[in-house]
Formats: C-alpha cells, structure tokens, sequence
C-alpha cells in the first residue's frame, strides 16, 4: 500500500485551470455577446459546408495553438483515474465537443462565421496538447521535480488563488489610463449612461461626488505622472502580495516575485507590440509608470517580512484605493491617443478578452480575500467553541 496516498489525489489546481481555460474559451469565441439573429441556418449545417476557398496559415494555426492548453489541462485534471491513451483520447473528444458547441452558438452571432476547418483545427490543437503532456503527466502530478518543488515552496490547498495570481499577467494587457489600473467597469458603466440618468444618480450622492468634487481636487494634488506612479504601485504590491501569500518561508520568494515581475513585462510588451498600430511595445513605459514599477516591487518585497495575515490585509487596502483612484480619478488626456492606436478591430475576440480580465480581476481578488477572512475567522470561532 502507498504511504503517501496524497500523492495520487486528482490535482484541484490543474481541474480549476481547466474549467477557467474552458471558461475563457466560451467568452472568446462567443464575444460580444449581442446582435444574435437566425438565418434560418440549422446550429449545425455548418458541419456539412465545403472547406473555405481562402485558407490563411495564421487562422490554422491560432486555432490549433488556441485549444493546445485545453488538451494539456484535461490530461493533467483527469490523472489518475484516465491515464496514457485513454486520457489523451478524452481530450481529443472534449475539444471536438468544445469546439463544435463553440462554432454551433456562433451561426447565431452575426460578428462570427461557424467553420468546420475551425472544429477540424480546434480538435487537432486539442490532441496535439493532450499527446505532449501526457508523458509527463506523471512525472508533474507524481513524482517529478516540478511536484516535488511545488510541495516545498508552497502551501497545499491554494489552487484558487494560484489562478487568480496567474491571471494578472494576462489582465494587465488591455490599455488602461495609468499602468495597471484595472477594474474601471463602473467608470465604463457610468459613461454609458445618458445625461439624464447620470444626474438622477448624482441626486442621491453626496456632493463631493460630483464633478468638480472632492475627485476633481484630489486629482490637483499630484501630477498625472505622480497619479499613474501611484495606481501602478498599489496595483502591483497588490498582485506581489497575494502571490506571496502561498509560498513558504524558506522558497526563493524574492526570485518567484522577479520572476513574476518579468513575466508580467512580458506579457504586456508583447500584447502591445502584438495590437499597436505603430508597431510600439513600450509605450506604456511611461516616467510615471516605471517609478510605480520600482516602487511597487520594493514595497512587496519588504512585505515579505511581514506575516501573512499581515500582507493579505495591505493586499486588500492596496485594491481598495486603486480602485476608488481608478473610477474616480480624471482620464489622462492622452489616453485616447493611445487607445487610438490599439487594433480594436483586429482579434476582436482577444480585445473582449483582455478588457474583461482587466475589469474583473480586482474585484476576483477581493472575493477571495474576503472568503480568507471568512475562514479565519470560522476556524478562530470553531477553535474557541
């Protein structure tokens, strides 16, 4: 009998990045969600059309890189109870029947054409996935150096926040006024009302609220570089801080954090060069930007000498101002320019995407956080019964 039966449990990280990658998927493939219209088109007549005529490589081979991770992530989430072919046969048949409901809802959307070369290169990605991780599923989920340094730098049983961490990167992509200010859905939602409806709002706020209130004031007492320098230090300490939070003490939880760091740089440099219509990576870097990027991450790293509880806590205080700086706080002026020179049109799919991860991560961050408490607080009430 194995002594360490823990060691061929199903991994609730690899099933909770499944179901937030299939998650994502959904959201990509069906955005923007609006102008749905019948053709008098079956859901699924699509599947008996011709090829298309005009075929670009670059479409193939997003599709089959797009669905790479799904087959991935289903090995990994079904270890060990499918194993070897079965598992990769699964994946194979999930990310036909993934793709297929994708394409199917799409003969609905009138942004989208359902294809069958899509189902066709969606379903193959699916595979391809599935077949190079399935040989070194055991090796990550058993007895491999990834597990074994996973089981010694961080806590068990924090496979949520490690996907909430993961997805920061990936948030930061869309442009925002100021580096990392996300979670400016109320100010979208604010400025999509009429005049009318944002007066009868204002009615029932205090004056300070109002335009020319205390927002106005406040944005006086620095300069926008000194604002943008502000919002991306809380920002960043916020995300450094909560991914601090699972890792042990003796972890190399400076070099994690770098690393981090890095990646983060990456991401956003490469979704910049990627959307910028003047072929630009760095012009978010602004003087204001970089000094909240230094500031951030030495603020995070002398945190780490604080406990956890400690840190969790300036996690939450540190989103709560960002937020209240980011909705409330005027746009930067050249904002449009910048926002100008973003491709909306192009990957409209990947464009819904990131401004939804960067509306909603924040507030993803504070729910968990307040469930954290939550826990505390009930083991503390069930330890003092």
């Amino acid at each position: 009998m194995n002594d360490k039966p823990w060691l061929h449990r199903p991994s609730a990280l690899a099933r909770l990045a499944l179901g937030l990658y299939a998650a994502l998927i959904v959201y990509g493939s069906w955005y923007p969600f609006s102008g749905w219209r019948s053709l008098g088109l079956g859901p699924f007549d699509y599947l008996f059309d011709p090829m298309p005529q005009y075929l670009t490589a670059f479409d193939v081979v997003a599709n089959v890189l797009g669905y790479m991770p799904f087959g991935a992530l289903v090995v990994l989430a079904v270890y060990p109870r499918w194993r070897g072919t079965l598992a990769v046969a699964l994946a194979f048949v999930l990310g036909g029947l993934l793709s297929g409901v994708m394409e199917a809802v799409q003969t609905y959307l009138p942004t989208r054409v359902a294809s069958n070369l899509d189902v066709a290169a969606n379903a193959l990605g699916a595979l391809l996935g599935a077949a190079m991780m399935s040989p070194a599923t055991g090796a990550l989920l058993d007895r491999g150096l990834l597990r074994r340094l996973r089981l010694l730098w961080f806590e068990r049983d924090s496979a949520a926040l490690a996907c909430i961490v993961a997805l920061w990167p990936f948030a930061t992509m869309y442009p925002v006024p100021r580096l990392f200010g996300l979670g400016n859905w109320p100010r979208a939602l604010w400025l999509s009302f009429d005049s009318n409806t944002q007066e009868a709002l204002l009615a029932w706020t205090p004056p300070g609220w109002h335009v020319g209130g205390w927002p106005a004031l406040a944005a006086a007492w620095l300069p926008d570089g000194g604002w943008e320098a502000a919002i991306t230090t809380l920002s960043l300490f916020a995300a450094l801080a909560l991914a601090s939070l699972p890792m042990r003490r003796h972890a190399p939880r400076v070099r994690l954090l770098t690393a981090f760091i890095v990646m983060t740089l990456c991401v956003k440099a490469g979704a910049t060069f990627l959307q910028s219509q003047s072929g630009l990576a760095f012009d978010w870097a602004t003087p204001g930007a970089l000094l909240g990027l230094a500031c951030g991450t030495v603020a995070a790293l002398l945190a780490l000498r604080l406990r956890r509880r400690s840190r969790a806590a300036l996690a939450a205080c540190a989103l709560t101002l960002m937020l209240a700086f980011v909705n409330l706080l005027p746009v930067n002026p050249y904002f449009d320019v910048v926002l100008a020179d973003w491709r909306q049109g192009r990957y409209l799919h990947f464009n819904g995407l990131a401004q939804w991860l960067a509306w909603i991560w924040p507030y993803a961050a504070l729910v968990w956080l307040a469930f954290l408490v939550e826990r505390v607080w009930l083991r503390r009430r069930a330890s003092g019964a």
